[in-house]
């Protein structure tokens, strides 16, 4: 049987039958992990406060089998992030984007790569809990998680052949394959977006930016819809569906701040 002991962020809680929950963790050790927590409604002994969503906690868990779920055997809180709980428009971006994560994520997947997510995801809520959500955080932080997932968008040379795009001012960005196209590869092809080559060159400019430094990064009002539709198509290919924390999203971010409600 293996024991793991490490740290975990909860990216989605389930009610299993009258005493039991399962919980969907992102972990530094495993990416994505599923476990379930026997008795979790009844014991404030082994989970003090620890099982809501986008809770840091410290787990113990055992598996008894490679692939298997896992059993939670004990959570501790870390940090349950207040700041997100009392402003209904961060709690809507936190919790969109930790179903995103919770999509998107490999299971069982070690390696740098899951440290890298796990931290990343950790600085994305801090960045919530911090930030006061407008659109264009959102798409910052959107497509800063789609890098750390290794799913970013292709956005300095065409996909196809590898070549700049040129010096257009606007170019064809293919939704499918993930990037731009030149002007002699987006012959006859379909699913293309247009967007100008300087909302690319922004998006770019973004991720070499501490998240901490996002507001330097200049982003007009245009091309923050041509990313917001970019991102939108982009996501939606790749997730396959509409996410349930998107629609209340958009809701409380077309409201004006401070009239949003939970």
């Amino acid at each position: 049987m293996a024991v793991l002991e490490t740290e975990a962020l909860v990216l989605r809680v389930v009610e299993f039958g009258e005493s039991d929950v399962v919980l969907h963790l992102l972990t530094p050790v495993t990416a994505r992990l599923t476990a379930i927590a026997k008795g979790a409604k009844r014991s404030h002994k082994r989970f003090p406060g620890a099982i809501d969503l986008m809770n840091r906690i410290r787990i113990r868990a055992e598996r008894r089998r490679p692939q298997s779920m896992a059993r939670l055997e004990q959570a501790r809180l870390v940090d349950a992030y207040p700041a997100l709980r009392r402003d209904p428009r961060r709690f809507a971006l936190a919790s969109y984007l930790m179903e995103l994560v919770g999509r998107l994520a490999p299971e069982d997947a070690g390696g740098p790569e899951a440290r890298g997510l796990f931290d990343t995801t950790l600085a994305v809520l801090r960045t919530v809990a911090e930030r006061a959500p407008d659109g264009r955080l959102r798409v910052l932080l959107e497509l800063r998680l789609l890098d750390a997932l290794g799913l970013r968008p292709e956005l300095r040379r065409c996909v196809r052949c590898g070549r700049d795009p040129g010096s257009r001012a606007r170019v064809d960005f293919h939704v499918g394959e993930g990037g731009p196209l030149c002007a002699e590869c987006s012959v006859g092809a379909d699913s293309l977006i247009t967007v100008h080559l300087g909302t690319l060159r922004a998006l770019d400019r973004s991720l070499a930016l501490p998240l901490a430094h996002l507001e330097r990064l200049s982003l007009s009002a245009s091309a923050l819809t041509e990313a917001r539709v970019l991102l939108e198509r982009f996501l939606r290919f790749h997730v396959g569906l509409e996410l349930r924390s998107e629609r209340v999203l958009d809701a409380m971010l077309a409201e004006p701040a401070g009239r949003a409600t939970a």
